[in-house]
């Protein structure tokens, strides 16, 4: 799932090209993507984009009262053409959610590659109408040391399931806290509230600007390449880790999977994967 430092990096191509042009005509090509029906899609037409701006996880694009909420989930993604294509929207075929055209003979295309269709886009007067934004914690680059200090006190949940979880700290997936445990050598099931605050801010705020610095800039079709080679654990299972030398590690679920270094993060030990242990048994 396209992570804050991703989104950003998308942000920082799109605005320059998006803001001050107008929209033509919205497609919906995937009927399951748009969560809503009031503003209807088709009233974007002939509005300005005023803004482009990451929420969370979340990209939105700002028209004059409205607003449009684009919800990636794992496998979505932003396709930008410099010249709208010419061919007609095929409803259901492929990855295409929809199609963006643009006065300025531009267009832009949410896809999700994938049978499984978990993308969202929901046409809203206020971003805070979709459940999932209005729902979100301070995001991961406004953090203090204060605040991260209070969300950690008091929690006994494995500090991964605390960093994932956007009611608490919003813009970070599997991908980056993977990168943050361990930037600062921590395991992904410490308990929450034995975490030093100040460790964990500074891994945050070092695996994020490294990142963010390494895709601002980038156009949309190499953001997600790119940032697959600036992993230190994260897809790398099997892998030695370049910091200690020790082979990196995975515990898997039932649809997702996390990547750690035992010498850098747990004293040597494995964690428990229960996928693996069934299978082993």
């Amino acid at each position: 799932m396209p992570e804050l430092p991703e989104v950003d990096a998308l942000v920082d191509f799109l605005r320059p090209r998006l803001v001050g042009d107008f929209v033509t005509r919205a497609d919906i090509a995937e009927l399951s993507l748009l969560k809503t029906v009031d503003p209807s899609i088709d009233a974007l037409a002939g509005l300005a984009i005023t803004e482009v701006a990451r929420r969370g996880r979340a990209l939105v694009f700002g028209f004059d009262g409205l607003n449009l909420v684009c919800r990636f989930a794992r496998m979505g993604w932003l396709n930008w053409h410099d010249t709208a294509p010419s061919g007609p929207i095929r409803m259901g075929k492929g990855p295409l959610g929809m199609r963006v055209r643009l006065a300025s003979g531009a267009a832009f295309d949410l896809i999700e590659p994938g049978s499984k269709k978990n993308a969202a886009v929901s046409l809203v007067r206020d971003p805070s109408e979709v459940p999932a934004l209005a729902s979100l914690g301070p995001d991961a680059l406004s953090l203090t040391v204060d605040g991260l200090a209070a969300a950690l006190s008091e929690s006994t949940s494995r500090i991964k399931t605390v960093l994932e979880d956007q009611r608490i700290i919003s813009g970070l997936g599997n991908a980056y806290t993977d990168e943050i445990l361990h930037a600062a050598r921590l395991s992904p099931f410490a308990t929450a509230k034995t975490v030093d605050p100040q460790a964990l801010y500074n891994a945050i705020a070092e695996v994020l600007e490294t990142a963010r610095t390494a895709l601002i800039g980038l156009p949309p079709g190499r953001i997600k390449t790119a940032k697959k080679r600036g992993f230190s654990v994260h897809g790398r299972t099997g892998e030695t880790c370049h910091v200690c030398g020790e082979t990196i590690a995975e515990v898997s679920f039932a649809d997702k999977s996390f990547q750690y270094c035992p010498g850098c993060q747990t004293g040597g030990r494995k964690l428990s994967d229960r996928r693996m242990d069934r299978l082993l048994k």
